[in-house]
């Protein structure tokens, strides 16, 4: 299943993310996820999130340059090698990571990592093929990570 990124290109300049939140607070479009990547004086700040149409369209409207881009959230064990499996079976079909990041679901046991590559759909078929489970947007937009942890 595919899922949704937004990828906000923005000055590295302080008020930025800022900005990004108080919009997406003011529309009520929830952040599951972030990255944040910057170099000198541009970074790309991305996002997934509940409502990625809603989200895109409010940061446009103040100025905002917003791209959604298709991105594999894929379920891993959270163990030694959970990440590596994954990682060399992309490798293996000559699939480029363009970009990624990922999050704890439940320690030792799951976690998501979200990968965007050059060919979705073909990653895609070949992960789940290979027995990985991949969350789309809405499933995505549901997982409660961390909610197992005892602070």
């Amino acid at each position: 299943m595919i899922a949704s990124q937004l990828s906000i290109f923005s000055e590295n300049k302080p008020g930025k993310l800022a900005a990004v939140t108080s919009v997406l607070a003011k529309e009520k479009v929830n952040i599951r996820a972030t990255t944040i990547s910057t170099s000198d004086t541009f970074g790309v700040i991305n996002l997934i999130v509940d409502d990625p149409e809603r989200a895109q369209a409010a940061l446009t409207k103040i100025g905002m340059l917003v791209k959604i881009r298709s991105v594999l959230a894929v379920l891993l064990d959270d163990q030694p090698g959970g990440l590596d499996k994954l990682a060399q079976l992309l490798a293996k079909e000559s699939i480029n990571v363009n970009n990624a990041y990922g999050f704890v679901l439940e320690n030792r046991v799951s976690a998501v990592f979200i990968v965007d590559v050059d060919q979705p759909e073909k990653a895609e078929k070949i992960i789940e093929k290979k027995g990985f489970k991949t969350l789309d947007a809405e499933a995505l937009s549901a997982v409660e990570p961390f909610h197992y942890m005892k602070y």
